[in-house]
């Protein structure tokens, strides 16, 4: 006999582990020995959704008293009246509502569920939700109006229909995905148990995946993946016990899990006095699910002190996890009494929960989710002062919110929290939390003074350790792309050193299951091509290097460029996306810009064009502040023409409530197309309409990320498809674009901690100086720490600056090499303290004392007044564009991506400069950037010259070839690079390539010429 590979396999398979049993086996005597029961298709009301023997076995069994009142009352109407008050109330409220808040009917009240107990419940607690009725039954005739036709499973609780499932058999070409997915479009949402509202979820599955929807829709509609995730992308993995989806059936669905999404994840959004039918209903993903419940999980094993990083792309519903997360923190408990923070089994692990963002949006969820899910009422308080937070913590608010900016004043004042217990949940981790903000944040969660501690040493190492991460908070930092600081802050170490992140929803995973877009399937590069002249008698000289770099910001910068590219930019936004009503119609762009005064200088070419070409549309800048360009002071509400908090409402066409914005009385819902920007707006701001982005500005890194992704919206709504997205770029390669996405396409790991010992080389080089006296600094120290009057720490300092600034006979070069490495000592010990698992005094002491004497030292670029002269010395005579990539997918490389940990080597001023005349700087500039030349050698020199800034910019360059002293492996190093450099230039120099594939004469000279470049130019850095 062969094995039963139809879809009633799978339908029986699900049963039997739910139940201990099958229907089939049941018939025949078999008795259900698992945590679910068997329904019977015959006890299922199809008017009500109900299965009726269950929900009267329910109520009789555990509230026989109330029930009896009404019978004794009603005897022959008792109950119809409670399933007229039943019916009337789901179809009013749904039934998440009776579940969670019971069936009042006349003075009776039933609860239709009895919630999962917490550690500190009563043992009546324990008791009743052991008597909930579980309940799944099978081919279910649910229409009416079709009584042939059923569904192939439905899940219940205490009779009330909570999940219904379609399943379907790959084998046979049947998949959720797509048969199981059109067989619920199909469905008449009419009838009872497929309403909105009815049940909590649909859910259709096959051996391979999940799918759900809360909401029937015909056509429209829209599923989401209920699925694990498999190689950091969509699907699921290999399962060796069974089916790739029995987590469905093995985790989701047993009852404690069931009730614990019930009562703490699924929601009714909307408006309170809206209907039913315009609200939404919110079941969780499964990451979401996931990485709440290892969170919670974890800290009830570990305690309080932990720390956890969370990578979770746009388009991983993070807001809601973030407030599922800090709701139930607030009622998580320890399983042990000697863990860190436990106090008691039954109490509290952390007494508030302090969540760390810039979205008014969070606090909006955070506030409407806890009052849908908890019993106590107005335990959310925000924190705008430092007396806010105070207040809140003594008046016993569970979840404090407040802003990364604000965070650093809300904590002034406050003198000791150690007895409290915090979880400090921070959105977006890495966009605030590096330097002194992030250090005052754990000198509140703990790092108070002892009123008994005078001695100046005592209070420093106090102040010291108050930046660590105390052991009264744990920190939950959720970000999309981590950088290496904050993998070594947050992540979690593996056994090889490495930092991984605690939990991951990918970008790839976000993409493949289309909840955001791939912004790099469509992306065009422009190089620009100019020609300066001189226009001087003179040949002065300049430092060549720094020369190349002003000549080319002076072109980028002159309105002569911005008005060629605003033009290019939008004969494309014009043509390709608004006469094509891209997103219907209703499509945006947005211009990035280098700085303020660029963005200005745009928008003043934009509205020019637009004037021109009649004004099909208007364009609006953000910026913020005032900016003087050309003599002439600006401001985003002066030049938009509203005020500053408004224009991305006009920008979508719509407030906040979805209104109509309007200008004199007149709808504007579709007037602003093109946003123009610098730095505002590149992170956090979430637009579905925005379908074309015009870059003229350098993107790096997390940067990169985070301002393309702008585009990435998805949105069903306005049938917005990858194909709509364009990218034209007008100062990136392709290749700068992949390098900056690799490492968050993924999984992002740090490689190795880093390395803190070149504290001890800077303090030796910084002391050697004589720029101070190790004296001044301690009494600096006991002064500060004393918290004297500032007129008292300003002699010490002031003395120090005196001696950098007129009595040490220091060369500028040696002034300026003094600066730059008490800098980096400053950046580097202040990003470090918070986790050196160590405390030095002596850079603690030193790290003080610099911060405020940096900014006294007095510092003057020899070669300033040169360069300053240089832009006076040239002029522009001709600029072009050539489109070199049109529509290009960017690929991005699967597989974990590794990070290096920061720049640990001490560096200086770069030292000697290459010296060269104007006329040859002004020779080398047009060589480069102009594109009239023929095949010469001075094109195979810029070809070559090319080659070794592609090495420069490699990753590895810096950490495993320029600052590696081992010889044998920094050759393996440099070998490797010119391998990738030399595979990424084929297409556009496939004879240089085959030269360098194929003769290995040639290959070793061009090794020799390009290492001997870079040592050159190490020499003089």
């Amino acid at each position: 006999m062969v094995s039963n590979t139809k879809e009633i396999a799978l339908e029986q398979a699900i049963e039997r582990h739910l139940t201990g049993t099958i229907t089939e086996e049941l018939a025949q005597g078999s008795a259900a020995t698992g945590p679910w029961r068997i329904g019977r298709p015959a006890d299922f009301d199809a008017a009500l959704a109900l299965d009726t023997r269950l929900f009267w076995e329910f109520l009789e069994t555990t509230q026989s008293k109330v029930l009896d009142k009404l019978k004794d009352r009603n005897p022959s109407d008792w109950r119809a009246r409670i399933l007229g008050q039943f019916d009337k109330l789901v179809k009013r409220k749904g039934v998440l509502h009776v579940l969670k808040k019971g069936l009042p009917v006349e003075d009776a009240h039933f609860s239709l569920m009895y919630p999962a107990p917490l550690a500190s419940s009563a043992p009546k607690v324990h008791d009743n939700f052991a008597a909930n009725s579980w309940s799944v039954t099978r081919q279910i005739h649910h229409n009416l109006a079709n009584p042939n036709e059923s569904v192939d499973m439905v899940l219940f609780l205490n009779g009330l229909a909570i999940v219904t499932l379609e399943l379907k058999n790959p084998w046979t070409q049947q998949t959720a995905r797509y048969h199981g997915q059109k067989q619920y479009r199909e469905r008449d949402a009419a009838q009872t148990l497929m309403q909105f509202g009815r049940t909590l979820v649909h859910m259709t599955a096959d051996a391979d995946e999940v799918w759900m929807t809360t909401k029937l829709a015909g056509g429209s509609t829209f599923f989401l993946p209920f699925n694990r995730g498999h190689n950091e992308g969509a699907g699921n993995p290999p399962n060796p016990h069974g089916h790739k989806t029995a987590y469905l059936w093995e985790e989701v669905f047993q009852p404690a899990s069931l009730a614990g999404i019930i009562q703490h994840f699924v929601l009714l959004e909307g408006d309170k006095t809206a209907p039913l039918a315009k609200k939404t209903l919110i079941f969780p993903r499964y990451h979401q699910l996931d990485v709440v419940r290892q969170l919670l999980g974890h800290a009830a094993a570990k305690g309080v002190g932990q720390s956890y990083l969370i990578q979770h792309s746009a388009g991983s519903g993070k807001s809601n996890s973030i407030t599922w997360t800090a709701y139930q923190l607030i009622e998580t408990y320890p399983e042990r009494l000697d863990l860190p923070g436990a106090r008691a089994l039954d109490a509290p692990l952390f007494d508030s929960v302090i969540v760390v963002t810039d979205r008014r949006l969070l606090d909006k969820q955070l506030r409407d989710n806890i009052r849908d899910f908890s019993e106590v009422k107005n335990i959310v308080a925000p924190a705008m002062r430092s007396a806010d937070l105070k207040a809140a913590l003594e008046n016993g608010k569970k979840i404090i919110i407040t802003t990364i900016q604000k965070f650093p004043h809300i904590i002034e004042g406050i003198a000791d929290l150690s007895d409290k217990r915090f979880a400090v949940i921070i959105d977006e981790a890495h966009s605030g939390q590096s330097g002194q903000a992030h250090d005052k944040m754990n000198q509140s969660m703990g790092g108070g003074e002892d009123p008994d501690e005078n001695d100046p040493q005592d209070k420093i190492l106090a102040a010291m350790r108050s930046r660590k991460m105390r052991g009264n908070a744990s920190y939950f930092a959720f970000t999309a792309t981590p950088k290496n600081t904050t993998l070594e802050k947050f992540g979690t170490q593996q056994a090889d050193g490495r930092f991984k992140p605690f939990h991951l929803y990918s970008m790839k995973q976000a993409i493949e299951e289309g909840f955001i877009l791939d912004v790099l399937a469509n992306y065009t590069t422009y190089k620009s091509y100019y020609e300066i002249r001189k226009s001087i008698e003179a040949n002065p000289r300049f430092d060549t290097l720094k020369a190349q770099k002003k000549l080319r910001a002076h072109v980028e910068r002159s309105q002569q460029t911005i008005n060629t590219k605003a033009e290019v930019m939008l004969e494309h936004f014009v043509g390709t996306v608004v006469n094509t009503k891209k997103l219907r119609g209703k499509a945006r762009g947005m211009i990035v810009t280098q700085n303020i005064e660029t963005a200005i200088r745009y928008y003043k070419a934009v509205q020019a064009e637009l004037a021109r070409r009649g004004n099909p549309f208007k364009a609006l800048i953000a910026f913020s502040g005032e900016t003087e360009v050309d003599g002439i002071e600006y401001t985003e509400a002066g030049m938009n023409g509203f005020a500053e908090d408004k224009t991305r409402f006009y920008f979508d066409g719509h407030d906040d409530q979805g209104r109509p914005m309007k200008v004199d009385g007149q709808n504007v819902e579709n007037t602003f197309r093109l946003l123009i920007v610098a730095n505002k707006y590149l992170t956090g701001f979430d637009q579905p309409k925005l379908a074309a982005m015009y870059v003229d500005k350098k993107l790096q890194s997390v940067l990169a990320v985070q301002a393309l992704s702008r585009l990435n919206r998805s949105s069903p709504k306005l049938g917005k498809r990858t194909e709509d997205l364009f990218v034209l770029d007008f100062f990136n390669s392709t290749e700068d674009i992949k390098d900056a996405f690799d490492p968050f396409f993924t999984v992002t790991a740090l490689s190795q901690a880093t390395d803190v010992n070149v504290l001890h080389e800077l303090k030796a080089t910084l002391d050697d100086a004589g720029v101070y006296e190790w004296a001044e600094v301690e009494e600096f120290c006991t002064r500060y720490f004393d918290s004297v009057d500032a007129q008292q720490l300003s002699p010490l300092i002031d003395t120090a600056a005196a001696r950098f600034n007129e009595e040490l006979e220091l060369e500028d070069k040696a002034k300026i090499d003094y600066k730059v490495k008490a800098k980096q000592f400053v950046k580097i010990y202040g990003q470090m303290a918070s986790i050196m698992p160590f405390e030095v005094l002596a850079w603690e002491k030193l790290f003080w004392f610099l911060k405020f004497l940096v900014p006294k030292l007095k510092i003057k670029d020899p070669n300033q007044d040169a360069l300053d002269e240089l832009l006076d010395s040239v002029d522009l005579s001709s600029y072009g564009l050539q489109r070199t990539k049109l529509n290009q997918a960017v690929g991005l490389d699967a597989g974990e991506s590794e990070l290096y940990p920061q720049n640990p080597n001490p560096r200086g001023h770069r030292g000697e400069v290459q010296d060269d005349p104007l006329e040859d700087i002004i020779h080398n500039f047009n060589e480069r950037w102009f594109q009239g030349w023929s095949v010469t050698p001075e094109e195979q020199r810029v070809k070559f010259l090319n080659i070794v800034d592609s090495v420069k910019a490699h990753p590895d360059y810096e950490q495993k070839f320029s600052e590696n002293p081992d010889p044998y492996s920094r050759d393996l190093a440099f070998q490797k690079i010119m391998k990738d450099v030399m595979l990424r230039r084929r297409k556009e120099e496939l004879e240089l390539y085959k030269l360098h594939a194929q003769d290995d004469a040639f290959r070793a000279a061009l090794y020799h010429s390009v290492q001997a470049v870079l040592s050159e130019g190490a020499a003089t850095k």
